[in-house]
Order: structure tokens, then sequence, then C-alpha cells
């Protein structure tokens, strides 16, 4: 008997050091705190009396461009890394970050759940006859649909541009971000490329998951930035599309196109950064 519980006893002890073994593999030379720690700054206190001037504008982020690579790769979670969408997926489905409906307009009125959300994405069930092997015989199974991330090529931004006064500077605010995807409908028998607007997350809901996860890169894998300090310091490419107007906020490509919206689109940045210009005397 005492023969058979210390066999027991080095079983469970080799058990013990296998799973403490396989826990501190790591991927590096350190464990990353840093990052996983981080919590966003939060925005300094506005007053509406101290903001003299505002405007809203939307503009939309190309994830094909390359300094805004970063926010599109890695196609698929790895190295301790997300791309945009995945990491606003994952703070849906695990971390209580709300989805609101892009069908009412841009208000963050309408929550979605995490099966519409998927839906949106392209996760659609699907029917199939799949043969059993035992039986011989086809029988229906309803199989999931797969996210189809990488169709997300675009990232359009709620903004207000404003001037405050107690500290005298042109300042912006991100209200909220909405994933578009690019997409081939076959169901429609054609080839024509699709847009949709996925759904819309309120920004100062996501920076908390923002400031938690880095972004790649390129010349110092020891020192990555945020997907927080990508968004505040301004660090994508971009161009307005649309600006708040009285014909229930139109878009550009609604009353200009080719050129004329290009040079719009140009226009709407000029008048924010002339405003800014205007109110100091040299």
């Amino acid at each position: 008997m005492k023969r058979v519980f210390l066999i027991l006893m080095i079983v469970g002890l080799f058990n013990s050091v296998e799973q403490v073994s396989a826990q501190n593999v790591l991927d590096g030379i350190y464990e990353k705190e840093h990052v996983t720690n981080n919590r966003p700054i939060p925005y300094p206190y506005i007053r509406e009396a101290d903001v003299l001037w505002a405007k809203k504008v939307w503009r939309i982020i190309d994830l094909r461009e390359r300094i805004n690579l970063p926010l599109y790769y890695p196609v698929r979670p790895m190295d301790d890394r997300y791309s945009l969408i995945d990491l606003l997926i994952h703070g849906i489905q695990y971390e209580g970050l709300t989805a609101y409906s892009t069908k009412h307009e841009d208000e963050f009125r309408v929550p979605l759940t995490l099966d519409q959300v998927n839906a949106e994405m392209g996760a659609l069930a699907d029917t199939q006859e799949i043969q059993n092997v035992e039986t011989g015989l086809f029988e229906t199974k309803i199989i999931s649909g797969e996210k189809r991330t990488d169709e997300v090529k675009q990232i359009m931004v709620k903004e207000i541009w404003f001037f405050d006064r107690n500290y005298s500077k042109l300042d912006v605010r991100i209200l909220g971000l909405c994933p578009i995807r690019e997409f081939v409908d076959n169901a429609g028998g054609d080839d024509e490329i699709k847009r949709k607007m996925v759904f819309w997350v309120y920004f100062n809901q996501a920076r908390d998951i923002f400031a938690r996860h880095e972004v790649f890169n390129p010349r110092n894998d020891a020192q990555r930035r945020t997907f927080d300090d990508i968004f505040i310091k301004r660090h994508f490419g971009s161009y307005i599309v649309r600006e708040a107007n009285v014909y229930n906020n139109r878009q550009i490509d609604q009353y200009a196109v080719g050129m004329d919206a290009m040079l719009e689109s140009e226009r709407i940045k000029n008048d924010i950064a002339t405003f800014e210009h205007d109110l100091w005397e040299f």
C-alpha cells in the first residue's frame, strides 16, 4: 500500500513539474507587463461655456494605406497582437464593449447582440446535407458561418473639432468608430463589390481595451504603441467624407463626385485650420 502511495506521489510530482514548465514558456525574453497594465489617460474636463466653436465631421481611414497597415494586420490574432477589427470583436464578445446598429444613423441608440454582430460580419449560419459515415444517409446540419474580418478595409471615424478658450487651443475628440466591409455578394449573382457599415462603437468605452493592446512597430519591437496612442496622437491617414450640415448631415458623395469631392474634402479640412489661424493676430 505504501509503495502504491509513493508511486502516485511521484507521478503527481512529475505532472505538476510539466504543468509549471509549460506555463513558464515565453515567446520572448521577458513577460510583457507595461502595455497589459496600461490605462488610458483621461481627457481634461471641458465646460460648455468654454467651447466657442465646434464642428462635427466624419472621416474614412483606409486600412490599405501604408501608414494604416498596423491597424489591418495581422488578419488573425498572433504574437499577442490583434488587428483593429479583431480587437473590437474580442471586446464585444469578452469585455463588455457595446456595438450599436448602423441602421439608426450614428447616434449610439440601438445596441446589437453578439449574434447580430456576427451576422453583420458575414458569419451567417447555413444548412448543408452531410453524409453520415455510419449509416450512409444524408443528414441536414446547421453549420455556423465564419466572421470575415479580413473584409474590413475601411474605418469610419466620427469626431468633433472644437476651440477651447480655457486652454486657448483647437482640439479634437473622437466620438465613434465604424468598420466598413468590402465584399462580393455571391447570392446576388454578380461580382460587384459592395460596401457595408457593420456597427458603431463608442470610442470612450473602447479606450480601455485599446490602451491594453499594442500595435506593431517596424522599427523596434520593444517600443510598441497602443491602439489608444494611434488614435489620440493621430498616427493614421484619413480623408473627410462628411460634415454636420442642414441637409440631414448628407455625405460629400451625395452632391459632389470625382475631383470635386476631393476638393470639397480639402475645403472642410482647411476651414477648420483657418478658423484657428484667424483667431490670432501676428
